[in-house]
């Protein structure tokens, strides 16, 4: 499933979690690093707005659908993928780091929210290894000398796998920064996937979340936040899925 801006078409590259998770193993037991970004509705009305996003997800080395809009267009283009939430991935992705023997790094949110996720993730992958929890400043740039520091750290303490919790487009800038800079890291953006594990957000319940409805629920947490950012993605909804069907019939 790719998307159109201006010159540039961005896409699903990854298909599946299945696919994912056995490119991921295979990056992170040759310790060749990457970059993995999970596109959803938010993220494509940033992505038309904002041309330093673009160019960051353009350096992504893989993409997976976090949004039930993503893969309904998807198989509205005939090319259909699945949900690939990133919220879910860090629990994996922390037990997959913990058997191919990678260190793991968490970046983003407060450090108490840090704490508490890493021993979270403890719970769930007993033998996985988490020396570094970094809480960025609140004026935290990633094209700036705290993010350089940050970067070199991982590099220096030969970091295997780093969930970056900074909110797009931050961390996806952060990570597209990091493959020039770190390059033997792999990078996860994964948004508020470590405050969800620590507590210190509250996900939608599971049955909530099978019913496509999180958004629902998303709102009614934050309404001030989510009104406007659920409207500016209902309001590209019209154009996307005539896109997605020109592309069927093509």
């Amino acid at each position: 499933m790719e998307f159109v801006f201006g010159r540039r078409t961005i896409g699903v590259t990854v298909p599946d979690r299945e696919t994912l998770m056995t490119l991921l193993r295979a990056r992170l037991s040759a310790g060749t690093g990457f970059a993995l970004a999970t596109i959803n509705l938010d993220h494509i009305v940033k992505l038309r707005r904002d041309a330093s996003f673009l160019d960051a997800y353009g350096a992504q080395d893989f993409v997976v659908a976090d949004g039930r809009p993503i893969v309904w267009l998807s198989r509205v283009a005939g090319r259909p993928v699945s949900l690939v939430a990133g919220s879910d991935l860090v629990v994996p992705l922390t037990r997959l780091a913990a058997e191919v023997g990678v260190t793991v790094a968490l970046v983003g949110s407060t450090q108490a929210s840090l704490e508490q996720a890493a021993r979270a993730l403890r719970q769930g992958a007993p033998t996985a290894s988490i020396p570094i929890r970094i809480a960025p400043s609140d004026v935290f740039d990633p094209d700036g000398a705290e993010a350089g520091a940050i970067l070199a750290r991982l590099r220096d303490e030969g970091v295997g796998l780093c969930f970056l919790a900074l909110g797009a487009p931050k961390q996806e800038r952060l990570a597209a920064r990091a493959r020039r800079e770190a390059p033997d890291v792999g990078f996860a953006s994964i948004g508020a996937g470590l405050d969800f594990l620590s507590g210190h957000q509250t996900r939608a319940p599971q049955i909530v979340r099978t019913l496509a409805m999180e958004w629902v629920w998303r709102i009614a947490q934050n309404p001030r936040r989510m009104i406007p950012r659920y409207a500016a993605c209902l309001a590209i909804l019209p154009g996307l899925f005539v896109q997605a069907l020109r592309r069927r019939l093509r």
